[in-house]
């Protein structure tokens, strides 16, 4: 064979790879098309969810169009590391970008037609394509695609360290089922962080690389499974297992312990849903160091809250547990009554227009509405019976229904809302907004205002201690009227007491106080105004609109839980107001304060005042005694004598008008904590107060709420310690009284 046969031969043998080549350098020069930059190579383009934490470091939820959270690579347990390098790219340590072995594989496959042969891809070049390359494509423009990433590779390990690689492209790798990223999947699968991954829960998430469509255990487990195994066997092949320990492993089921990844689930959703519209507002008014705003979906911040983990814990499961008690009493309640869950005095044409604005209030609604349907066709839409999912304590409910009756059935339904914070501090350190999240929306702690009833007797209580009043003063127990000429009245007003009983006997305002005496609270009124009450709310922290007439003194007007906790911590805190906060600081993605919060505060009233009505709310719970029925009384009473609580601690019931609301407000030195239940509907209640009072409604969340901290000390920090209490306030709290701490009583109330 002559000589330049030979030369042809080997050009034709080696012509695809000096094609390949020229190929790869036009590409480096970008003829098919740009490469990223070096600033792009540097700071590729990742969304990054925002975190909200609690106080004691736990992950509270996320904000996110990506549920992505970056991990560094410490973080990243061993047994992931081996098990994605021993089924990815063994050879990973000591190639550059390209694993040459598999490249010329890959090379054969691609241009002699069957496509790759599989293995040709380092993780590095799964990283550039994850990063580059937003939609793969097909036929030459794959092969070019190709090259691209093969540059990018390269230029990728000058640019990073092997360690940072691998935590790059386990940040960057979608799980499915919401979970973007290797502390997001770790969260989702087995509620657990990347360095605390076990060997086959690292095989599985390793496994899943390939196809996390296919292989998706919450969807086919005996294919997850099976891939699972494929990964151990090569995690055996390569020693980073024994074959004692591979056969072990493959035999055990995969064991999910799934956190779907929700803005409805996880602690906190009403408080997390809260703070979503304010710090949209925050990230509009800031602005990142290139000049664009902040996106709290994007951007990776940190939201460090007031949250304490367990309390929120406790007081969602002492929420639960009284509210699912109290909703089978209530469906008991109403057995038997054909207009139930409303009066028997209410009208059809009135049941039926709470029903209809029920459903104008409706997502439905607003989507049909929007579709341009009349209002015929959609009550029509409305009583036609389709598939849904109700909520219940029990379990949810898969049946069919219309959406009408759907709304009649949500009506039945008793709600509350319920917050905790430190009083000295202002920090929040439980929130429940709600019964279920992702059934009942709305939020009755910031967002919800109901008729407060007898717990805003306090403020009266704490205006006549200002002015002078003694605990042991004396005020005869007879009807109040407040002359419609003199107070700007349609006509004359008597405000009546809860039990109807005007015997003329003098009682102290220690007592009234104790046992929600309306004619006692009515002569505060009519000694000082309505514009002094209102002017007195006003500096503890009540935000909302109240009319300055003299039915202030029954709590006949609508405030929030939020703002009741902060008045009260008020009494607490030595007569100084601190705004109640949610957020302690903010911080980007690396950790750089954005903003630190601190609470606003002002003095309110005197020390001394504070310190009188701490006892004064005391003896709503301990009772105090009366002359007339020989016996120590108290609407909190039960606190002691049912729940046996026997550290000091204070508080106040509340019931409005036809127990359409119950309130309680409990105070000890560290925690203020305020409680609100009602139905949806003021017409939807109880019939009678024994059952619809506060003291039944809502002062049980409180106190299992407080066992439960009680129970968790060591942990939560909170102790059952005393108020702090000067003796000259114990001299003008002692009224002579004997005491009977034997057959304690508690008096129901209405307002």
């Amino acid at each position: 064979m002559s000589r330049k046969k030979v030369v042809l031969i080997w050009l034709i043998v080696f012509s695809p790879f000096i094609g390949l080549f020229l190929a790869i350098y036009l590409t480096s020069l970008g003829l098919f098309g740009p490469l990223p930059t070096f600033e792009q190579l540097e700071n590729p383009k990742n969304n990054l969810a925002t975190e909200i934490i609690s106080e004691d470091g736990v992950l509270l939820g996320k904000y996110f169009f990506e549920n992505r959270s970056n991990v560094k690579y410490h973080e990243l347990s061993e047994n992931l590391i081996n098990a994605l390098i021993a089924t990815e790219d063994i050879r990973y340590m000591s190639h550059s970008g390209i694993d040459v072995r598999s490249l010329v594989r890959a090379v054969v496959g691609l241009l002699f037609g069957g496509g790759s042969s599989g293995g040709a891809s380092t993780i590095t070049q799964q990283l550039a394509k994850m990063l580059f390359t937003e939609k793969p494509s097909l036929g030459i423009d794959r092969v070019m695609q190709k090259f691209k990433e093969w540059i990018i590779a390269i230029r990728l390990e000058k640019q990073y360290t092997k360690d940072e690689i691998l935590a790059m492209y386990l940040n960057r790798f979608d799980w499915v089922n919401n979970a973007v990223g290797i502390k997001s999947a770790s969260q989702v699968y087995f509620n657990t962080i990347p360095s605390e991954l076990s060997i086959e829960e690292s095989a599985m998430l390793v496994g899943m690389l390939k196809n996390p469509a296919l292989y998706n255990p919450n969807r086919r487990m005996e294919l997850t499974e099976s891939r699972r195994n494929v990964v151990l066997s090569q995690m055996n092949k390569y020693e980073f297992i024994s074959d004692s320990l591979f056969d072990t492993l493959k035999h055990q089921p995969i064991i999910l312990d799934l956190k779907r990844a929700s803005h409805n689930e996880g602690q906190a959703p009403y408080l997390r849903e809260h703070l979503r519209g304010e710090l949209k507002k925050w990230c509009n008014k800031h602005i990142k160091p290139e000049g664009t705003p902040y996106n709290l979906y994007t951007d990776g911040l940190r939201i460090y809250t007031t949250i304490n983990s367990r309390l929120q814990k406790f007081a969602e499961q002492a929420l639960k547990e009284h509210m699912s008690s109290l909703q089978k009493d209530f469906y008991k309640h109403w057995k038997g009554y054909s207009k139930a869950p409303f009066p028997k005095d209410m009208e059809w044409e009135q049941i039926n227009e709470i029903i209809d604005q029920g459903m104008r209030r409706s997502e439905r609604y607003r989507k049909l509405k929007k579709a341009g349907k009349s209002e015929t066709e959609i009550k029509a839409v409305f009583k036609k019976k389709v598939p849904m999912t109700l909520f219940s304590w029990a379990k949810e409910i898969d049946t069919v229904l219309s959406p009408r009756d759907s709304i009649k059935y949500n009506k039945y339904f008793i709600h509350s809302g319920m917050m905790s914070m430190n009083p000295n501090t202002g920090m929040v350190k439980a929130y429940v907004g709600g019964i279920n999240h992702r059934y009942f929306k709305y939020d009755h702690v910031v967002v919800g205002k109901r008729q407060v009833g007898s717990t805003f007797k306090p403020f009266l209580y704490s205006l006549a201690m200002q002015e002078g009043y003694s605990p042991c003063y004396e005020v005869p127990n007879v009807p109040v009227v407040f002359d419609k000429e003199k107070w700007g009245l349609e006509k004359d007003w008597i405000p009546e007491n809860s039990d109807d009983k005007y015997e003329g006997a003098l009682l102290t305002l220690k007592f009234g106080m104790a046992n929600s005496i309306n004619t006692v609270t009515a002569y505060i009124m009519k000694q000082f105004g309505p514009h002094a009450v209102v002017d007195l709310a006003k500096k503890i922290g009540i935000q909302s609109k109240i009319l300055a007439v003299p039915s202030l003194c029954l709590g006949t007007f609508d405030l929030s839980v939020y703002e009741m906790v902060g008045a009260y911590s008020t009494f607490v805190n030595n007569g100084v107001w601190t705004e109640p906060i949610f957020i302690t600081k903010i911080t980007d993605k690396n950790g750089v304060i954005l903003e630190e919060f601190k609470p606003k505060t002002r003095d309110a009233m005197s020390k001394n005042t504070a310190n009188l009505m701490v006892r004064m709310l005391q003896g709503v719970i301990d009772g105090v005694y009366s002359k007339n029925a020989n016996t120590t009384m108290g609407t909190g009473v039960r606190l002691r004598f049912k729940y046996q609580f026997k550290n000091e601690m204070g508080g106040k019931t509340g019931t409005s008008q036809n127990n359409s609301d119950g309130w309680f407000m409990g105070i000890t030195p560290n925690l203020v904590t305020g409680v609100w239940s009602g139905c949806e509907d003021r017409s939807v209640h109880f019939r009678s107060t024994h059952y619809g009072q506060g003291a039944n409604v809502a002062l049980p969340v409180f106190a299992e709420y407080m066992h439960k901290v009680y129970a968790d000390t060591l942990e939560s920090g909170i102790f059952p310690t005393s108020f702090n209490i000067p003796k000259s306030v114990d001299v003008r709290m002692d009224c002579g009284e004997l005491f009977e701490t034997e057959n304690n009583n508690f008096e129901e109330e209405e307002l």
